[in-house]
């Protein structure tokens, strides 16, 4: 006989609470693998395929695309130890392998489908994968109320069901029994407002209530609100006049990866004690270096390979910058390894992918990592691991055509250091005026971890390796 298994979202890790189903990758009465992919999410870090632990037949999903659930959510339940019908002998034992980046290393299995039973058995089928009789039961035995499935739609007491035409009102509805909802994104949206989700009609499969149903109502109770007739208004008092309403305009929300960039950023201006401190350094020899090491052979290297591997060798000499805060124990902790982050701009925002042990890579490493995770970033499949641990980050905004900025520091680091773009410039060489490509370099730096001096002797060893390459040479 077979058991019907639920899977929920799991910990993405990191501190991750939440993620936005993006694509559903496999559909009600598909047959699926051991650590398959069943569905693409998108967190607050990175876009990731999530794999389902169990091997069996797709007997319900929940959740359109572009909801977001929280973390222990059920994300769809699968039927394990019923026979396939094509008796392939598919396994049912599930692998435990329930966090992104772990299953398997076989090739999921093909996906087939599964008629289901049902006609009217949809992609939300119900949680226990049965289907719908005509009984009139509804999931955990509340009795099923309103019209058929396809008719169903929450609508509170008095609203239309047409285009602007009127409907006679419906009587409340006070089901017995649980309340069929299955999200808690749902309860609490309704619980915020005050809804009473046993008036509800839901549209779901079963009488199951969607967040859209909660939506709907509360809609439809605010345009009740704002219909009925209220007193004239006494006439304003002279002077100037007021409005606390909200302004007009967009309203973007800020969420996923926009919605991680601001609540960072907001808690290193909170938290972090910053100060900047800039200089201008003449980068002709540098860009003369990388052009001889190119025409020499081999790989290319990156302009932010050879500005990565002056930062570690600055970090080396000056360690107090590649470090981190301790409040609570009111300590600060030194790191001997250098996970180097770089600021990466896609489509779906600003991300800081992080170079493991930059430290110990040359300019080849570099280039080749800085390649990887880049390409990685801006198709959007950077793993959480990818994408945090870092302890110092380089930001190279010249590629965005501007000289210079104040960059904010990537809590919880100690210090960023900023480049701008590289262009020819009047300067002054070896006494006389010549044109020169002149690049303006900043760091921010937590004034907790060290004072100017220290800061200004990393810029300083900074620009002199930029200016003359060879003083790298006395840390190879």
């Amino acid at each position: 006989m077979a058991q019907v298994l639920e899977f929920k979202l799991p910990d993405l890790g990191e501190g991750l609470t939440e993620a936005e189903i993006v694509r559903w990758l496999v559909e009600v009465g598909d047959v699926v693998a051991i650590d398959q992919p069943v569905v693409e999410v998108e967190t607050a870090k990175a876009m990731v395929e999530v794999p389902c632990p169990y091997g069996g037949v797709v007997t319900a999903r929940f959740g359109e695309e572009g909801t977001e659930l929280p973390v222990g959510a059920p994300l769809l339940t699968v039927a394990v130890g019923a026979p396939s019908p094509d008796a392939s002998g598919e396994d049912s034992e599930g692998s435990g392998n329930v966090l992104v980046g772990y299953g398997t290393s076989e090739a999921p299995a093909r996906r087939r489908r599964v008629r289901p039973a049902a006609p009217n058995a949809g992609t939300n089928g119900s949680p226990s994968g049965g289907t719908n009789t005509g009984s009139g039961a509804a999931p955990n035995g509340a009795p099923r109320t309103g019209a058929p499935h396809a008719e169903r739609v929450a609508r509170p007491v008095g609203t239309a069901a047409g285009h602007g035409t009127e409907a006679p009102p419906e009587e409340p509805v006070h089901q017995d029994g649980p309340v069929p909802v299955i999200s808690p994104l749902v309860r609490r949206l309704a619980r915020e407002n005050g809804l009473d989700l046993r008036e509800l009609h839901g549209s779901g499969p079963d009488g199951l209530i969607l967040r859209a149903d909660v939506e709907y109502a509360l809609r439809a109770a605010e345009t009740r609100r704002t219909a009925q007739p209220t007193a004239p208004a006494p006439a304003p008092a002279q002077g100037p006049i007021r409005s606390s309403a909200p302004a007009a305009g967009i309203r973007v929300p800020l969420k996923g990866v926009r919605g991680a960039v601001a609540d960072k950023l907001s808690r290193s201006r909170r938290e972090i004690p910053d100060a900047t401190c800039w200089v201008d350094a003449d980068a002709t020899e540098l860009m003369r270096a990388r052009t001889a090491m190119n025409a020499a052979g081999g790989p290319k290297i990156s302009l932010l390979a050879l500005l990565a591997r002056i930062c570690t060798a600055a970090l080396a000499r000056f360690p107090e910058l590649n470090s981190t805060v301790d409040m609570e124990a009111r300590e600060v902790v030194q790191l001997e390894q250098v996970h180097l982050g770089f600021a990466a701009q896609t489509e779906r925002g600003l991300v800081v992918p992080v170079v493991r042990d930059a430290h110990a890579r040359d300019a080849e490493s570099l280039t080749a990592e800085f390649a990887r995770l880049t390409e990685a970033a801006r198709a959007g499949t950077l793993t959480p691991a990818e994408l945090t641990g870092g302890t110092f980050t380089l930001n190279n905004y010249g590629v965005f055509g501007v000289d210079g900025s104040t960059p904010i520091i990537n809590h919880p680091e100690a210090a960023m250091l900023g480049v701008g773009r590289i262009i020819p410039k009047p300067w002054v060489h070896e006494g006389e005026l010549a044109v020169r490509q002149v690049v303006e370099l900043a760091l921010t730096f937590d004034h907790r971890v060290c004072d100017g001096g220290t800061a200004g002797g990393f810029l300083r060893h900074v620009a002199d390796c930029v200016e003359n390459p060879a003083v790298l040479l006395r840390t190879l």
